[in-house]
């Protein structure tokens, strides 16, 4: 087959304790699975999903390049599910014999920009896609973890902790997102599920340093780069 132009090199994650690496297809973000007492609004009846391109997965550590065009730049720890067999229509009783691995990750987010397009009753999932807006882990395979709910997830600014809750703290369980999610659309190896931040988000600024993670299964180093404007081509 001849193409246009040489399509992008496949996005991928190591995998804990092997030389293979995990191939990112889909990256799925569920909104509001924790308690949050500031939020406006009644909670979601159902899980809410929005999505990030694969390219925006980065690996969590070196520098993180501070985005263009916020004063917010917002913080999110999260627990990141890797599926490894795809399905439709799971199965809540069956949904984690579809998952390979668990990571974890930031889901990175231009709060302002968020906020305006709410404000303006317009699509907000722009505020969620930019350059390296998913720093992720190494992928742990589920079959040396077991049941990974037992954890808290935790993050820090220059040693202050900002954000800690227990995954067992989440409105819907892992088994359940899944399951909602695969009756969407079919979930598909490499698809990753980002499941949601407890509260305590807060703007970074250029030199912050971020130590996060979730316990048993990975931990991040970032530091936060200089503001930069992005120069046309």
């Amino acid at each position: 087959m001849t193409y246009l132009f040489t399509p992008p090199a496949i996005v991928s994650l190591p995998v804990h304790g092997s030389d293979a690496r995990f191939p990112v297809g889909r990256v799925f973000c569920l909104g509001r699975n924790y308690p949050w007492p500031q939020a406006a609004g009644p909670a979601p009846s159902e899980p809410v999903f929005f999505m990030k391109p694969a390219s925006t997965v980065v690996g969590a550590d070196g520098e993180l390049p501070f985005p263009p065009r916020t004063e917010e730049f917002c913080h999110e720890i999260e627990l990141v599910v890797a599926i490894g067999t795809g399905g439709v229509d799971i199965d809540p009783r069956h949904a984690l014999e579809h998952v390979f691995g668990y990571a974890a990750g930031l889901d990175l987010t231009l709060r302002d920009r968020q906020r305006q397009a709410k404000q303006e009753g317009l699509p907000w999932e722009g505020a969620k896609v930019f350059d390296a807006a998913a720093p992720m882990t190494a992928i742990v395979p589920a079959a040396g973890l077991g049941w990974p709910l037992d954890a808290e997830l935790w993050l820090q600014v220059n040693g202050e902790e900002r954000q800690r809750a227990h995954l067992a703290d989440q409105t819907w369980p892992l088994a359940e997102v899944i399951s909602r999610l695969s009756q969407q659309l079919a979930l598909q190896p490499g698809d990753l599920i980002m499941t949601g931040s407890p509260p305590g988000v807060a703007p970074l600024q250029p030199g912050d340093v971020i130590t996060a993670g979730v316990d048993g299964i990975g931990q991040l180093h970032l530091r936060v780069g200089p503001r930069a404007s992005r120069q046309a081509a």
